[in-house]
């Protein structure tokens, strides 16, 4: 090295050709690439033209996304990883708008990083752009992260795509709710390392839609995916459903609990999303509406049914109830729960007659459901009538341990 190489930033490396300078960083792995671009600005911008030669494209950012192996998967996912750290690194200089244009100039002709664009039903591209992306922004602040969802959705058209599915009816157009689901899911919201960023993402995809498209666009991200990856629309409205297919509805109605804090959000809105979308497409199975409150917890169930008390509708809370107290039998919880549960909606009632009519409304329901399920499970003999005559039971025996639960508190 002369003086003048020593002095200078990319010291030795200024007097190589370029085509050798690729050839040394063709030797080095991604992730030594983007700590070497951290050295100086000349380093820097001699590996950005690097990586923005159609070569290195073609053999480092598009990889094979179809029936991958475990093995091959958790090696892309890694490999992605460390591409989001050498974008980050190598663009640390640049305003935040060149960053995101250069970087999504990159990814945006991938077919399986793009919406509608794959029909590889077991493609995993989605996922590796997801963590791309959150590896990509880690760190960054508020207004940055504004700035890469307007970006992302002008690359993606996501308003327009969602804004199509909105206006349609529930299930009319599988595939595009299918995708829909999988971009939002794997690239924005499941690769959250923790609730604060989960409550962005969510919060960025429902703010620009009304209430009613707002429970509709969670039911399209968050509900029960079935046989061949269908969303359950008529699964919902005509039997019950296992607790694990619900699982996923109330993890993101208790993170949107959580984000009271952002402005606009109050218990009000969750508690009207939550209205709208126990009746999309029509009313759901009184089972699955009582087994989403269950999931939802304690506080969260407490403050739906006392809404609905305050506002007198004593035969609609009543009935929850008895289909709460099924699901308790059923999934085994224990019956205490929703004995509590009773309690405290009784407090609600400021006078000694209103909480006798409440519970005089609530005993009053338990024999007009149990007719009911007897009435069914009388009236043929498929299988279906033979559900419902195990369900009948189930009631029966739910009745009877709620009831020594109720006693028991009272006697003590």
């Amino acid at each position: 090295m002369t003086r003048s190489q020593c002095t200078s930033a990319a010291g030795f490396f200024n007097g190589l050709p370029a085509e050798v300078f690729h050839m040394i960083l063709d030797q080095m792995s991604v992730v030594d690439i983007s700590v070497f671009s951290m050295v100086s600005k000349e380093l820097t911008s001699c590996i950005v033209n690097y990586i923005s030669s159609q070569a290195w494209r073609n053999k480092t950012i598009i990889q094979s996304f179809h029936n991958p192996t475990l093995l091959e998967q958790r090696s892309t996912l890694e490999h992605y990883r460390h591409l989001g750290l050498l974008f980050k690194r190598c663009t640390l200089l640049l305003p935040t708008k060149d960053r995101l244009k250069f970087i999504f100039s990159k990814f945006s002709q991938i077919p399986c990083f793009t919406l509608e664009q794959c029909l590889a039903p077991d493609c995993t591209g989605f996922s590796r752009y997801g963590v791309f992306l959150q590896t990509l922004i880690a760190g960054w602040d508020e207004l940055e992260c504004h700035r890469v969802f307007g970006f992302l959705c002008e690359q993606t058209n996501l308003l327009l795509k969602t804004e199509a599915l909105l206006t349609t009816k529930p299930g009319l157009k599988r595939y595009q709710e299918l995708q829909l689901r999988l971009f939002c899911r794997k690239v924005l919201l499941d690769p959250c390392q923790n609730q604060p960023d989960g409550q962005f993402w969510l919060v960025q995809l429902l703010k620009p839609w009304p209430l009613v498209s707002q429970a509709h666009l969670l039911f399209i991200l968050f509900g029960p995916l079935l046989h061949e990856g269908v969303l359950g629309w008529e699964d919902l409205v005509d039997r019950g459903l296992p607790h694990s297919a619900l699982w996923d509805l109330a993890k993101c109605i208790l993170m949107l609990s959580g984000t009271l804090q952002v402005k606009g959000w109050s218990t009000d809105s969750v508690l009207s999303i939550l209205e709208e979308l126990i009746v999309i497409p029509q009313p759901w199975y009184l089972e699955n509406v009582a087994r989403l409150l269950v999931l939802c917890g304690s506080s969260l169930c407490y403050t739906f049914l006392a809404s609905k008390a305050l506002n007198g509708r004593l035969d609609e809370i009543s009935r929850i109830i008895i289909h709460i107290i099924l699901v308790c039998e059923k999934d085994g919880y224990h019956m205490s729960w929703a004995v509590k549960l009773v309690q405290q909606i009784c407090k609600v009632f400021s006078s000694a007659p209103e909480r006798f009519t409440f519970i005089q409304h609530l005993e009053n329901m338990f024999s007009e459901v149990t007719r009911e399920f007897y009435e069914s499970s009388v009236a043929g003999n498929n299988f279906e009538d033979r559900e419902t005559f195990q369900t009948f039971c189930i009631l029966l025996d739910s009745s009877a341990r709620f009831h020594t639960k109720l006693l028991h508190m009272f006697l003590k």
